[in-house]
């Protein structure tokens, strides 16, 4: 059995940690894709992951296509070698569409498998993947009037993958929520949004009917007064060792439905952290195609 795991751009060296200390020998490389003997294990590190691949040989551009087609319809291609004859090879698959995405939705269900050219005779295929998205890769319609900041990105792509979203009506917790780009897109959807940070909120976002700004520190903050929230969503900077102490007294009082936090690593990364943030009961940690030096956390 091989996997493959095509590690984030730029965080090759994290993968490749992650990979290590969950017993992985040293994969191949292949561009940023890391392939591997054994079944998949969980890598945050990775924009997707490849299961179960298959090496198939490439006799001609037309047979690597229907050799292809004959496993399934949908294929996303990679391609850090041998770029031409790839992209011959995708021309004779069915198209994929790029659509940007309208938040909110769903995402993508059909199966949608990767692949790649090891060699020019050599070809290296998954039909079942773990991103929905081609190479982990997910563009949104941008709100480019309302938001404060570029954050909201983050929170819509955590929200697509979670599978769903706050409802009108329920009631949200953001801490460290200025300038509020979280808040408003909170606020848009409807849901009640308790902002807690030191510092103000936009005034646009501060105005949204349904927030409540508090000037308090979100480490300092009793759950006990806020009362019981259907989702808390974190984006603070801070170490994620301190994250996550925050967290465990948050699920203890047993106040909180939902968790989306982000968990922000200044300088080196703190594998030990997201492995404890990983392994609580029901979480993922996953890296978004629009985080940066950074994981997100979900738990239901």
């Amino acid at each position: 059995m091989t996997t493959a795991y095509l590690a984030v751009e730029g965080l090759e060296a994290q993968a490749h940690e992650e990979l290590r200390r969950r017993g992985v020998v040293p994969p191949v490389t292949h561009g940023r894709l890391l392939i591997a003997d054994g079944p998949a294990v969980p890598s945050a590190w990775s924009a997707n992951v490849w299961h179960d691949c298959v090496e198939l040989p490439v006799t001609s551009i037309g047979a690597a296509a229907k050799a292809l087609r004959d496993i399934q319809r949908n294929w996303a291609m990679y391609a850090p070698l041998h770029h031409r004859r790839a992209a011959l090879i995708q021309e004779k698959l069915p198209y994929v569409s790029a659509k940007r995405i309208v938040f909110p939705a769903a995402a993508p269900t059909a199966p949608l498998g990767s692949w790649t050219l090891l060699a020019p005779d050599r070809l290296l295929a998954a039909a079942h993947c773990s991103a929905p998205f081609p190479n982990g890769e997910v563009a949104f319609v941008e709100d480019r009037e309302g938001p404060p900041n570029r954050a909201y990105l983050k929170l819509w792509e955590a929200l697509v993958r979670f599978g769903r979203w706050p409802q009108p009506g329920e009631r949200c917790l953001d801490l460290g929520a200025s300038p509020g780009g979280w808040t408003y897109v909170l606020a848009k959807l409807g849901a009640g949004v308790v902002a807690i940070d030191k510092a103000p909120l936009d005034p646009k976002v501060a105005a949204m009917p349904g927030v409540e700004w508090r000037g308090e520190s979100a480490f300092a903050l009793d759950p006990a007064s806020v009362g019981p929230v259907d989702w808390l969503f974190s984006d603070i900077v801070c170490y994620p060792a301190r994250l996550l102490r925050l967290v465990e007294r948050w699920r203890a009082a047993g106040l909180v439905k939902n968790f989306v936090c982000t968990l922000k690593f200044q300088g080196e990364t703190d594998h030990d952290s997201a492995a404890a943030f990983a392994a609580i009961t029901g979480g993922r940690v996953l890296h978004l195609h629009h985080n940066k030096h950074e994981l997100t956390f979900l738990l239901a």
